[in-house]
């Protein structure tokens, strides 16, 4: 399982909602993800979202099984389209790998990061995420609302919508819906840390 701790918080839950987006699978997907995705909605007042997962899987179904099935619908190739698909080209370019695709990945290099060629598209959610969770712990705070300001909200409003609209499983509402309270804080609000 990944490693989610780190020296920045912050860092720390881009991470968590990064795997979280990730296609779920056994390696990752295991009982203390499960717990730090309760204690995380615990800390945030999520009482709601707290009681809507132990119910998602009725008469012992399999968590996995379903999300898998859930994320394909969602994310890859749900019938007759694709519900939610997790590129930011798609929202604001109307095609998939347009020119945003191609400025987000020159933002990336433009900080010294690159992006390995055999990976899925550089305007992915997951490495949008990643990116932000890096920043956050070079404590590159510019970076990080320029990202978010630049690349991030102007197209992640329209996923969650559609992710909240069309998810049958609570699961990829919360996280939509965790994703959007932090990123939205850091841009309007920074998040406080403490430097104790």
């Amino acid at each position: 399982m990944p490693n989610f701790s780190t020296a920045d918080p912050i860092a720390a839950i881009y991470r968590f909602c990064a795997q979280s987006m990730h296609y779920p699978e056994a390696a990752w997907f295991t009982d203390d993800y499960l717990k730090k995705l309760d204690g995380l909605l615990d800390a945030l007042g999520g009482e709601e979202e707290r009681a809507a997962l132990p119910g998602a899987c009725p008469g012992g179904r399999d968590w996995l099984e379903d999300l898998q099935v859930e994320y394909t619908r969602l994310f890859i190739n749900g019938v007759p389209h694709t519900a939610a698909p997790p590129y930011g080209s798609v929202y604001l370019d109307k095609t998939l790998r347009g020119r945003y695709s191609d400025e987000i990945l020159a933002f990336y290099r433009s900080l010294g990061y690159s992006f390995h060629k055999d990976g899925d598209l550089p305007d992915h959610i997951v490495y949008q995420l990643e990116f932000l969770s890096f920043l956050a712990e070079d404590g590159n705070r510019t970076g990080e609302e320029e990202f978010l300001r630049r690349f991030f909200l102007p197209w992640f409003g329209m996923f969650a919508d559609r992710v909240k609209g069309q998810a049958h499983h609570p699961f990829y509402r919360i996280i939509v819906t965790i994703i959007d309270f932090f990123t939205k804080e850091e841009e309007e609000h920074g998040v406080q840390r403490n430097e104790a």
